[in-house]
């Protein structure tokens, strides 16, 4: 088997956050590790700033990936670069992706990287909810874009193609107003207010309630994929162990795949067995080495 059939079998691999199992997620340094990787994508999660620029973090909270504290929509960008988004991570960076002021990112920063990549990649961009900005956020996103040249009729921008993900079934139908079905991915996951309470540091009471929302959000997701209204099927690994019905239902109506966050070898021959089209990994050397032994 040749390289070039090989690597149209098997399935791409997307950097979540970046190389993130290597350097602090969302950073410059693990963006460009993560190309320097080979990896085919890069994910990315986005907020807005109070002064309304696109900046790349997962949390609503300054608290886990910075020295600063409290809500990311309550800064402005200028505050923000004055943080430390790296160090928590304990990383040496070599020079060459750049100092430790040089890695927080916007999106234009991102697509800046994604451009020099001297190649074709993928750029998936989840949108956060809730927001306070609720679907300006959406809005935002498709303006700046378009703004650096963007076009959304085949969703590139040079050499970048880009996609976008939501868990909020809300965010995917305003993205749907403008973004063909074909770049558009429905996120889905399983949610335990026992989880809620871990991960959120929730009490019982309100874990409870907000695990109720995001179930119901998460049948609405179901249906979205179910209906075809979405694309791209963005199932965590979990799920997909959980609920191969959906997965097969979903895979024999013609949904693309692209699960998270896959970063063990099990989970990796999993999604090569059933068939995945798209991984998104922390850990895309590993991942893509492991894609690179031929089966037997």
């Amino acid at each position: 088997m040749t390289s070039e059939s090989f690597d149209s079998a098997r399935p791409r691999v997307y950097a979540h956050r970046g190389a993130s199992a290597a350097f602090a997620e969302h950073t410059r340094a693990a963006y460009l590790r993560a190309l320097a990787d080979g990896a085919d994508g890069v994910e990315c999660d986005v907020h807005l700033t109070r002064d309304q620029h696109v900046v790349l973090l997962h949390d609503a909270n300054l608290d886990r990936t910075s020295n600063g504290t409290g809500p990311v929509s309550e800064k402005t960008l200028e505050e923000l670069r004055d943080l430390d988004f790296s160090s928590w991570k304990g990383a040496r960076i070599p020079e060459a992706y750049g100092g430790i002021a040089d890695q927080f990112l916007t999106l234009p920063e991102l697509l800046d990287i994604l451009r020099e990549a001297g190649r074709e990649v993928g750029l998936a961009i989840e949108l956060k909810h809730p927001s306070p900005y609720q679907l300006k956020l959406e809005d935002r996103v498709l303006e700046l874009l378009e703004e650096e040249g963007w076009t959304p009729q085949d969703s590139r921008l040079d050499n970048i193609q880009v996609s976008f993900m939501s868990f909020d079934p809300d965010s995917v139908q305003r993205l749907l107003q403008t973004v063909p079905a074909e770049h558009v991915c429905q996120l889905v996951d399983n949610f335990t207010a026992q989880e809620l309470r871990e991960e959120l540091g929730l009490g019982p009471i309100a874990a409870g309630a907000v695990a109720n929302v995001m179930k119901a959000a998460q049948q609405e997701a179901e249906r979205v994929l179910d209906e075809g209204e979405a694309g791209i099927a963005g199932p965590g690994i979990d799920y997909v162990r959980e609920h191969a019905r959906n997965v097969q239902r979903w895979q024999e109506a013609g949904r693309i795949f692209r699960v998270w966050t896959v970063d063990s070898e099990k989970d990796v021959a999993l999604c090569q067995g059933l068939g995945i089209q798209e991984i998104t990994t922390n850990k895309p050397a590993q991942v893509l080495a492991q894609l690179s032994v031929p089966s037997k």
